[in-house]
């Protein structure tokens, strides 16, 4: 008869990521949304009409699914928004999903060592979208390796580099044929046509396991630990969408967030849904989280979905930054929180700060239009003047629109 203490390789493996777990709770809260719900109920709601808008409706987990979930050691919540019921389009519904996740193997491993264990975790957490019935999923960035662009160091890290139809592409093309789902998989892309250069790219997977196509970050931070212009230069192929079964698609890397006019060109040429996939720490940009995003989705009356790693990554050897710090191992606490922003500024709740998670919103792409309606800043935008203005600024002659005082 079998000891039923004996731990299995999958018990063991789960163990390890309760104990890694544990070890972070300790050290991080677990959520806003966690604080809000300790005030008193009838405070409660007004501080989330207040925060989060026309907060939208939960949507149950089945109970199979939410077992599952609990099983693998992932959080999992899913919400619906709503939009008005129109007389003449019919609704056209789109659950759309994220995933965040922390590395499991240690960055001293062996490079296909990490990588499969990432591929392994990620898979766990696409068969729970698969049972919510997600049709466009987004993993965060380069979800398949360490962000390991603090360290500057080109090796190992550059090994984690592949083309757009490498191993991870075949991974989740088989993925989302089985689930009939879109999937955005942000990963680090060597182009080979083009002298191995590197790339922090985004692949767009279709729903049948094709290849749609991708988009490279348009913007590289050079702040703090960030200084991922050692690896990679700006994006090369503008602000594309991706007309998919399930809606108009884009992908606003990371660091383009902070860029306004980066979410601009995607809502001109035409998106409906703007994943954010992003890797980013408390310490640097947490205030700004729950604000960029949304009020992209405002301002272009798209919906937004914004992805952020958690956890801790510790690196083998000491890097320092810019700003005069000590030299240091990691970059500090990846802070989760992912969440989806409508187009009239409601948003869900985040995810955990430091648990893996899947986050599932349902939609309606007709409320993009119905936002447009009702603001019109698509109709009172400036674009032509916007235009003549920036044209100028870039000139070697230009001057400021200042008025002086000459009086003063």
């Amino acid at each position: 008869m079998s000891d039923p203490n004996t731990k299995t390789p999958s018990k063991q493996k789960y163990d390890a990521l309760e104990a890694l777990l544990s070890k972070t709770d300790a050290a991080e809260i677990h959520s806003l949304e966690s604080l809000l719900r300790k005030l008193p109920e009838a405070d409660q709601k007004e501080a989330w009409r207040i925060l989060y808008g026309d907060l939208p409706e939960p949507i149950a987990v089945p109970s199979d699914t939410q077992a599952y979930a609990d099983a693998h050691h992932f959080d999992i919540a899913a919400y619906k928004f709503h939009a008005a019921q129109e007389q003449r389009r019919k609704s056209r519904i789109v659950r759309v999903g994220v995933i965040q996740n922390q590395v499991t193997e240690s960055t001293s491993a062996p490079v296909e060592d990490q990588f499969q264990a990432l591929v392994t975790r990620v898979t766990e957490i696409i068969e729970a979208a698969g049972q919510m019935g997600v049709n466009v999923l987004c993993l965060q960035e380069a979800w398949t390796m360490p962000f390991a662009f603090c360290t500057r160091e080109k090796h190992p890290w550059l090994e984690f580099a592949e083309p757009i139809d490498g191993p991870s592409t075949q991974v989740l093309a088989a993925l989302a044929k089985k689930h009939n789902m879109v999937i955005v998989s942000p990963i680090l892309e060597r182009d080979e046509a083009h002298g191995g250069t590197i790339h922090n790219t985004a692949v767009v997977i279709g729903n049948r396991g094709n290849i749609i196509g991708s988009h490279r970050k348009n913007h590289i931070p050079r702040v703090g630990d960030f200084n991922e212009s050692t690896y990679y230069m700006e994006g090369d192929n503008g602000h594309p969408v991706f007309a998919t079964e399930f809606g108009n698609v884009a992908i606003n890397i990371c660091y383009g967030r902070h860029h306004p006019l980066n979410w601009l060109m995607f809502g001109i040429n035409g998106a409906e849904i703007v994943f954010n996939p992003s890797a980013t720490v408390g310490a640097l940009s947490e205030p700004l989280w729950p604000i960029e995003a949304r009020c992209a989705a405002i301002a272009n009356s798209y919906f937004t979905a914004t992805i952020n790693r958690i956890g801790t990554e510790t690196f083998p050897n000491a890097f320092t930054s810019g700003n005069g710090a000590e030299a240091h191992k990691d970059f500090g606490h990846f802070y989760g929180s992912s969440y989806v922003a409508a187009p009239n500024g409601a948003r869900t709740p985040g995810l955990s700060r430091i648990k893996d998670g899947l986050l599932v919103s349902e939609i309606d792409l007709n409320h993009c239009r119905q936002i447009k309606d009702v603001w019109g800043f698509q109709m009172t935008n400036r674009i032509e003047e916007y235009a003549k203005a920036l044209t100028e600024s870039v000139k070697p002659g230009f001057t400021q629109q200042i008025i002086r005082d000459i009086g003063k």
